[in-house]
């Protein structure tokens, strides 16, 4: 595999390429047989090393490239920084990029689930944590990006050390009876001190900095102290039991003996904790001789708890530690150390906060790990443990939310979504990704719910502007736009609103949302065009007459310029003069059922170019007279091995075939017959309706699923046959409308399975078909 990653400010008109005097950049993947990573600046190489991780040629593999302020970045896996592999820091860097071009060098290389996203500061943030791995960097690589850190990474633990801010006890050192405070449940959680009815430890024969080094070593991680000191700060880690610091105090005491040359004399030693989480060492208790399984067990039972937090409806939920808490939020610092009630009393007390979630998020104050048991509203309670993660500046929880959403995020879900995170300023990548989920899948989330009408304005104007719209038709963006702007509370279309507009005012129709109606609607030339020629011709058949037209100044501007625009004269409609009346570029093409074997059909639109060419079965690999085509090739594959009886061109082909038929197979433990069609990585449809036709035979099919998937593996059932007679004779067509919201999802596969037998005893499991057609909404 060999690809390029082009990124700069340029544009294209015709076949010429043009670019401005800016720096662009070119990053290869896979040069030199899959063995060089390359990245060029105008042309010219400035990086050529091996390209450790990349995939081999025959196999697919996530990558993801990032560009911020000339820093480059590469690594494997779907998320921005997991896995970096290189990265790589312009000295003089192009930070306006503006777009981005893929190309590959050899035809065999395809690209699935291609996303484009900004990447700004806040978007960084939230894959910060996210385990990188092994990288290199470059001797010039600017130290600030290296070593940047935000404000909630600087705080942890360290702050607390000998602080009396929420200590419970404190330590009484030898003979100079300086008090040293101390916090329980830490203590508690990296050793075994005396803690059970004593607030006070008093230490004979202990000086201050071997104490002092102890703490240390437990609130930061990391410690120093003199070589003579060394035996001192092993007895006392000792005799608390903080096992790792004894560990590394008999090691470094042993390199000593063998070796003094090892040590500067005057200079101290050096202790860490060896971190099993390189990259999260910020990230409390992590990267600290702190064990997590004890502090879990601490909370469990309320042991040395001090802060009760009662729910409002749930009474007392859990018996916590005001530092723990403390650690992860801002909020709870603040509470607890300025004076405020929650400073001196041994109970909060919390409204509006959902029980579960804020269990879930008192877990993870005291594991760094969000665990999330599998509940019938998973997603409810995601979205909640969210919003309670950014009420309380819970940033990492808040970080793990987000990616869980990113995860299982869906068309049902994205409005949910979208409406819960449009209001937080760090969800800006979320609400973006929404944003662009909505557009994409615009039919399916405007008519399988009516979430979408509770989304804030600027959201649905984004959504309804956004480049990668996709409609099926202009006509569902009016009724969306109108159905949003009445708050609808069922499904409807401008006919409704029109036959409402005889009844009531548009004031009373549309209410607090009037004003809306004329900035949603595309009347405006400086607005983005939401219509097309094909809308042009709607409006002026349809909407000429309409009752909308009078009380809506500009709907009715809007008709007359569709009328002048018609009159005009035909020519006009393609000649792009009128910036308002042109076709969307990501619309979908239209193929309609008319009839049972017509020549509508998806396969027949691969093998014809839509009457462009004359039909050539579209599954045959080589199509020299349909260069031109909008597709390369259809694959049908069957669940039997190809035979003479079971031949996937026949399944296109216009010509009946007198047998034709795949024989079954096990799959999960059960008989299952299938043909399947592949409409290509580049192609999805939104079928509304299929044909079959039997062959000569008498096995006739009674119960099968019609089904849809984007990757091959995961199926949508379409549509659902039980026990259909309508098959009843050789050679016969039948077909059938696809409904429901699943009708408005698209799809690349699709495949007809029986989950019954034929009704021919002798070869029950026989799938006797000899042609498929799809139609709907091709993109």
């Amino acid at each position: 595999m060999m690809s390029r990653l082009f990124l700069g400010r340029m544009w294209e008109a015709s076949t010429i390429i043009i670019r401005d005097n800016s720096p662009h950049y070119t990053v290869i993947l896979g040069s030199h047989r899959n063995r060089r990573l390359k990245i060029e600046v105008d042309g010219k190489t400035v990086v050529d090393v091996a390209g450790s991780g990349l995939c081999c040629s025959s196999a697919f593999q996530s990558y993801w490239i990032s560009i911020y302020d000339g820093l480059i970045c590469v690594g494997k896996g779907r998320y921005p920084f997991q896995n970096l592999v290189f990265q790589w820091l312009d000295s003089n860097p192009n930070c306006s990029v503006r777009y981005v071009g893929l190309s590959s060098w050899d035809r065999h290389v395809g690209y699935r689930n291609v996303n484009v996203l900004p990447l700004t500061h806040n978007h960084i943030l939230l894959w910060k944590q996210v385990d990188c791995g092994e990288y290199e960097v470059e001797d010039n690589s600017d130290e600030e990006v290296k070593d940047e850190r935000t404000d909630y990474e600087k705080w942890g633990l360290e702050n607390f050390l000998e602080s009396w801010e929420l200590s419970d006890v404190f330590f009484i050192v030898d003979t100079e009876e300086k008090p040293v405070p101390g916090h329980k449940v830490i203590l508690q959680a990296s050793g075994n001190f005396p803690l059970e009815d004593e607030d006070v430890i008093q230490l004979q024969g202990v000086a201050y900095p071997i104490l002092h080094a102890l703490l240390k070593y437990i609130y930061t991680g990391q410690t120093q102290i003199s070589e003579p000191q060394l035996g001192s700060l092993l007895a006392l880690s000792s005799q608390f039991q903080v096992m790792p610091l004894v560990k590394q105090c008999e090691e470094t005491i042993e390199r000593f003996k063998l070796n003094k040359k090892l040590f500067d004399c005057g200079k101290n030693v050096e202790l860490s904790y060896p971190c099993s989480q390189p990259h999260c060492c910020a990230v409390f208790p992590f990267g600290l001789p702190i064990s997590a399984q004890r502090l879990k067990l601490l909370h469990s039972i309320g042991k040395y708890s001090d802060i009760n937090i009662c729910i409002e409806g749930h009474g007392l939920v859990a018996q916590s530690h005001k530092i723990i808490l403390s650690l992860w939020s801002a909020p709870f610092t603040k509470m607890f150390t300025n004076g405020m009630s929650e400073s001196s009393s041994s109970e909060v007390h919390l409204r509006d906060v959902s029980f579960e979630a804020f269990k879930i998020m008192l877990e993870f104050m005291y594991s760094g790990k969000l665990r999330m048991e599998d509940t019938t509203d998973f997603g409810g309670l995601l979205l909640q443990l969210l919003l309670l993660a950014d009420q309380f500046g819970v940033t990492l929880l808040h970080q793990e939310c987000c990616k869980l959403l990113l995860e299982c995020l869906s068309e049902d879900s994205v409005c949910p979504i979208l409406q819960a995170v449009q209001s937080i300023p760090s969800c800006k990548l979320i609400e973006e990704t929404c944003e662009r989920k909505f557009s994409m899948h615009f039919d399916y989330c405007t008519t399988a719910s009516l979430d979408f009408v509770l989304l804030d304005e600027a959201a649905f104007s984004s959504i309804i502007q956004h480049p990668d719209l996709t409609v099926t038709s202009e006509e569902r963006v009016l009724n969306a736009i109108l159905m949003w702007c009445m708050k609808a509370k069922e499904l409807s279309g401008w006919e409704t609103v029109d036959e409402l507009m005889t009844k009531l005012t548009p004031e009373l129709l549309f209410e607090e949302r009037l004003q809306s109606v004329n900035e949603l609607l595309p009347f405006d030339d400086s607005e983005v065009s939401l219509t097309c020629s094909s809308f042009v011709l709607f409006l002026h058949l349809q909407l000429e007459r309409s009752n909308l037209r009078r009380p809506i100044a500009v709907f009715d501007n809007f008709v007359k310029e569709a009328i002048r625009f018609i009159e005009s004269g035909s020519a006009e409609l393609g000649n792009n003069q009128n910036v308002r009346f042109q076709h969307r570029r990501s619309s979908f093409k239209e193929l309609l059922y008319i009839c049972d074997g017509d020549s509508n059909g998806v396969l027949y639109f691969a093998g014809t170019s839509y009457g462009e060419h004359q039909w050539v079965n579209p599954v045959l690999a080589k199509l020299p007279i349909l260069l031109n085509c909008m597709f390369q090739r259809i694959i049908i594959t069957a669940s039997s091995p190809i035979s003479r009886f079971t031949d996937p061109k026949a399944l296109a082909s216009r010509t009946y075939q007198g047998t034709s038929f795949t024989g079954s197979r096990m799959e999960d433990g059960h008989n299952s017959a299938w043909w399947m069609v592949d409409l290509g990585q580049d192609h999805q449809l939104m079928c509304n309706y299929y044909t079959l036709r039997m062959d000569g035979s008498r096995a006739y099919i009674r119960s099968w699923n019609f089904q849809g998937s984007m990757d091959g593996r995961v199926w949508t059932n379409l549509r659902v046959h039980e026990n259909d007679q309508t098959m009843c004779k050789p050679g016969q067509f039948a077909s059938w409308p696809v409904i429901g919201p699943n009708a408005l999802l698209p799809f690349r596969f699709f495949r007809v399975v029986l989950t019954g037998p034929t009704s021919d005893a002798s070869n029950p499991w026989n799938f006797c078909i000899c042609f498929l057609e799809l139609y709907g909404y091709l993109h």
